[in-house]
């Protein structure tokens, strides 16, 4: 079977079983296509299924001489990894040839935060007689307040708010 039999299947595998968003399914699908790019330039016209540890670690080389940072570089070993445990769980290879590659260590830094005095200008900023300024308000509260991340908030509906309980379910990361 061809790259695109595997990769249409991948999409609903990552869009139905881990419930992916859109755009982490592309970067997967991209991920993929740059190791089917570099097998085609190098005049391996192999199927997943004929991908050997070797042809992965000259992949992984070409993709450490470019200008990429360790985090893309390890995002796409994610995504190449992530395609072969798929093709592993269909039963379309039993070894995984992946299985030996490493990421690049990554230096894990906090991220910047707000101090109180800046939320609190933040808020107080916020013109209250606008048509959306209640709105806003209540979500940078509810940002801060909860540790939300903008698209955690943005993904939340009404069935996810329990008032009686004081609670906010949360669907994310």
């Amino acid at each position: 079977m061809s790259w695109k039999v595997y990769t249409k299947g991948f999409r609903s595998f990552l869009l139905l079983e881990r419930s992916l968003s859109e755009n982490s399914i592309e970067a997967y699908l991209h991920d993929v296509e740059k190791l089917v790019g570099f097998l085609e330039l190098h005049g391996h016209a192999l199927s997943p299924k004929d991908i050997q540890l070797e042809h992965l670690q000259k992949f992984l080389q070409w993709v450490t001489e470019t200008d990429m940072s360790a985090a893309s570089q390890a995002r796409i070993i994610s995504g190449i990894k992530s395609f072969y445990k798929y093709l592993l769980l269909e039963n379309v290879l039993s070894i995984d040839p992946t299985a030996l590659l490493e990421a690049p260590k990554l230096s894990r830094k906090l991220p910047d935060t707000l101090n109180l005095e800046e939320i609190n200008a933040l808020i107080g900023a916020i013109d209250l007689s606008g048509s959306g300024g209640q709105r806003n308000k209540a979500m940078l509260e509810t940002l801060y307040s909860c540790g939300l991340r903008v698209s955690e908030l943005v993904g939340l509906k009404i069935s996810n708010l329990f008032f009686k309980e004081d609670y906010i379910k949360v669907t994310g990361k």
